[in-house]
């Protein structure tokens, strides 16, 4: 379990939780999801998005005013890892949750608190990323996806690509060049786009491993009010690495060190008795461990940003390369009762070091902002 210095209130907490798990988690997920058709799979997840809300796990960190829990990110963590060890669906307002929720209380106005929060939270309202573009790649500054100002708002025009959540989604946190004479990071601005109007053409991608998490959207002339701009205009990229801070976070981190546990369970059951490939499993153990102690470690750092970010920058690059790894060295020893699977997290496991940032750009970050290394 992951624990901040705190103590007993936390337990606490781990301990409703778990309970409220083992008896919420459908039964139907947990034991067929793997035959569940995608429509059936994704009717269960808007389900599981509307039981976190009343069972009183949605928006754990979120101050209460703005109908959130009132805890801390320590919380989420707890919840994302035991979530994840009782197989609990991935909602599909996650993004809205985990992403806009937090960034519209850091940087929205009063009145885009009041229209978006409770939906966001409730899982009335589903969200996608409107981050990366097919020229730009993991190049956040170097988007071209353009937002020109007209009477009342803007019009959108360009591309977004790796868009999760979009063929689902009621509402895009969209990123947007508003100027393209100002400085690169002055020129950008956040939009909160409604998904369901005219000019929004989405357009599936599918993975080498048969599934479809993400899509290309292309907007033409799409209106956006200038109610829906986060902060101002210019402002952009300060909110973007808000958003990015929670992407990147510990929480996203937490439940992924479930999910690469799981698997590294797998690989000591099938090769553990194997003597050539003790130090490869030692060595694999050891860097597991390590994402949950430096998520432990990030939690006494929430208070502070600055540091907190530090903390948590590593936390995407480690992790993504060290799954990949461990998908490798489980199909490359795969049996008949494991190479469906090992198949499957190969493929999948591909794309870990580049959605949410490249780890090229993210290992650029970590030497720039929190190395101080010179460009």
């Amino acid at each position: 379990m992951v624990e901040s210095n705190d103590g007993s209130g936390q337990r606490d907490f781990a301990s409703s939780a778990q309970a409220w798990l083992e008896e919420s988690v459908p039964k139907r997920w947990r034991e067929n999801r793997g035959s569940l058709s995608e429509d059936e799979g994704n009717e269960i997840r808007r389900e599981w998005d509307r039981q976190l809300y009343r069972g009183g796990y949605s928006g754990l960190s979120l101050p209460k005013e703005f109908g959130g829990q009132g805890f801390g990110v320590a919380e989420e963590v707890i919840f994302a890892e035991l979530a994840g060890r009782a197989q609990a669906p991935d909602g599909l307002a996650r993004i809205g949750r985990i992403l806009t929720a937090p960034t519209l209380v850091a940087h929205g106005t009063e009145q885009q608190l009041s229209k978006y929060l409770q939906k966001i939270l409730s899982g009335d309202e589903i969200w996608c990323q409107g981050f990366s573009e097919p020229d730009a790649g993991s190049d956040l500054a170097g988007v071209k996806c353009r937002a020109t100002k007209v009477d009342g708002g803007y019009l959108i025009n360009g591309r977004k690509i790796w868009t999760s959540f979009a063929r689902h989604a009621d509402r895009c946190l969209l990123l947007a060049q508003t100027d393209a004479d100002a400085p690169r990071y002055k020129n950008l601005t956040l939009f909160l786009l409604d998904m369901h109007q005219p000019g929004v053409d989405i357009s599936p991608i599918r993975q080498s491993s048969g599934l479809s998490h993400f899509a290309e959207v292309q907007f033409t002339d799409v209106f956006v009010a200038d109610e829906d701009v986060v902060a101002g205009e210019g402002d952009g990229w300060k909110v973007a690495m808000t958003v990015l801070t929670n992407e990147r976070g510990g929480v996203e981190a937490a439940s992924r060190y479930v999910e690469i546990r799981a698997d590294m369970d797998l690989l000591r059951a099938s090769l553990g008795e194997q003597p050539e490939y003790k130090l490869r499993l030692d060595s694999l153990e050891a860097r597991v461990e390590l994402i949950r102690w430096q998520v432990s470690k990030s939690l006494a750092l929430e208070e502070d940003p600055t540091e907190y970010f530090r903390a948590t920058s590593i936390l995407k690059v480690f992790w993504s390369d060290l799954w990949k790894e461990i998908a490798e060295l489980g199909l490359e020893t795969a049996d008949g009762t494991t190479v469906d699977h090992w198949r499957f997290q190969y493929l999948e496991t591909r794309a870990a070091s580049i959605y949410s940032g490249s780890n090229e750009i993210q290992r650029n970050i970590i030497s720039e902002r929190v190395l101080g290394m010179p460009r």
